[in-house]
């Protein structure tokens, strides 16, 4: 029989929830420990407040809460029951323009970490929500960052070229960005920045239920695939990819990796096999390009 969690344990575990939930993390995973044993809060794991089990479970991770938490609890959760995801605010949203909405205002007038300091604008993301195709960059740039929307400078222009050359218009596709400010200097995003904003940029995904994502440049891509290599090795093939605590019901996405737009602007040279990359996806689009007109 567990014991019960002490008063004073608990509101520190139920803060700890309370602050992730304003950074927009409703998601929440145990790290490996070694062992399919770790202490849950009370009595039987299924039956244990989702809050406790996963503030339990993060504080566990943390070097010197172990023996602490293990004088206080010595019930045993299941493997099962993790991951927990609790409930986000635009969960049974059906409408995804409207959940997009939601995720916005979760968002709000956003200081969760550094790059917060110095942006004019955040820039959310735009294009059809409904979209079947959406492609991810890395971060905004100057013009991004003094007109709220994501590439809208020279790489975007050369992205427009790009999307109408697959015959479509940049209305009918989604775009955003790893981070939703711009890094000083148009540097690449930190990892801690990036791990801060990624949340709500897998939240706009799992409202769009697109069927391709495209990530823009080896930064969209360790970040969405979580995994470091080079472009060489990450282009060139399908990922199948879909956001935790997503809708059961859909399938998920498939991921592609080409080269982000300002690349081929300092490389033009690499236009040829972006352009492979994107008739990759057309193809499975089944996305027929405009026929040339002879003049």
């Amino acid at each position: 029989m567990a014991n019960t969690l002490d008063p004073q344990l608990r509101n520190a575990l139920n803060e700890r929830v309370r602050f992730c939930h304003e950074m927009g993390i409703y998601d929440f995973y145990r790290r490996d420990l070694g062992r399919r044993e770790v202490f849950a809060p009370e009595g039987d794991a299924s039956e244990s407040d989702p809050a406790e089990v996963i503030a339990t479970v993060s504080l566990l991770s943390q070097p010197g809460q172990k023996e602490e938490m293990a004088r206080k609890s010595t019930a045993v959760l299941e493997e099962r029951s993790l991951p927990v995801f609790l409930p986000r605010p635009e969960d049974g949203v059906v409408d995804p323009f409207a959940a997009l909405k939601i995720i916005r205002e979760d968002l709000g007038d956003c200081i969760r970490c550094r790059l917060s300091k110095d942006r004019n604008k955040i820039v959310f993301g735009v294009g059809d929500p409904h979209a079947e195709l959406m492609f991810v960059g890395e971060g905004p740039g100057a013009d991004e960052d003094a007109q709220g929307e994501p590439f809208v400078g020279r790489a975007g222009q050369l992205l427009n070229n790009m999307i109408k050359a697959m015959g479509l218009r940049r209305e009918d596709v989604y775009i955003a960005n790893v981070v939703k400010c711009r890094p000083p200097g148009n540097r690449q995003p930190e990892r801690d920045e990036a791990d801060t904003c990624s949340p709500f940029l897998m939240r706009q995904i799992s409202a769009i239920k697109p069927k391709v994502l495209v990530a823009l440049g080896a930064t969209a891509a360790k970040n969405l695939l979580a995994m470091n290599a080079s472009m060489m090795e990450l282009r060139g093939r399908w990922y199948d990819f879909k956001p935790a605590g997503s809708d059961p019901a859909w399938l998920g996405a498939r991921l592609a990796v080409t080269y982000h737009p300002a690349f081929l602007l300092r490389d033009p040279r690499q236009k040829g096999e972006a352009w492979k990359d994107l008739q990759m996806v057309m193809k499975y689009l089944g996305i027929e390009p405009p026929k040339k007109t002879s003049e």
